[in-house]
């Protein structure tokens, strides 16, 4: 491959623009966010799976820009909870929020709350990530990528973003915000899901 290839993360989330640029870094994509492409209409996440959310995501963005979009929808799924969030992970909390980073707060509030009489032994968790890479229309890839762990009962750590502070690893008894971006990037369901998009890049027919 000559050169970058460019493609659209199509988010306006730093962290996640961060994180994959980081774990593509060396491979000969050039990644960017939504940001700058001004103001473009976002679609409706009326999926019913985080699957569904990540294709409609990119098919929209990229019909929009004419450009290839990698949409990702990653979501918190609690065996406890009946897998809820899932696809109400990144507005768990309800309301309209401008800080992410508050939104973040109320989100791991409520669900810390909801969990407070759950024994630690029934707080199995896990994340996962589903990638979509359109062109157009066309579906050029889709994969999927999972972190298993625990909730814990108090957040824990600075680092990561979303629900990281309070996803219990229990062979580290870290939290992924506990985590260097480099050991969160080898272990994240995100970056699982990324190194099998690569894996099969080749495959891909632009």
């Amino acid at each position: 491959m000559a050169g970058d290839f460019e493609i659209v993360l199509a988010t306006t989330n730093r962290g996640k623009l961060t994180e994959l640029q980081v774990l593509l870094k060396g491979r000969g994509v050039k990644v960017e966010g939504l940001e700058g492409f001004g103001r473009v209409e976002a679609p409706v996440e009326d999926g019913a799976t985080l699957a569904e959310n990540a294709r409609l995501k990119a098919r929209h963005y990229s019909q929009e820009l004419h450009r290839v979009v990698l949409a990702d929808d990653s979501g918190l799924e609690v065996e406890a909870l009946s897998g809820q969030p899932g696809v109400h992970s990144a507005r768990y909390s309800g309301g309209e929020w401008t800080d992410r980073t508050e939104q973040d707060r109320a989100n791991i509030k409520k669900l810390l709350e909801v969990m407070s009489e759950i024994p630690r032994e029934k707080r199995q968790a896990r994340f996962c990530c589903c990638l979509c890479l359109v062109s157009e229309s066309k579906i050029l890839l889709a994969v999927e990528g999972y972190l298993e762990g625990y909730i814990a009962h108090q957040p824990r750590g600075n680092n990561g973003f979303g629900y990281d502070p309070v996803f219990l690893l229990p062979d580290r008894d870290k939290t992924v915000a506990e985590l260097s971006p480099e050991e969160k990037n080898a272990i994240s369901h995100r970056g699982q899901a990324l190194r099998k998009l690569m894996a099969r890049w080749e495959e891909i027919d632009f």
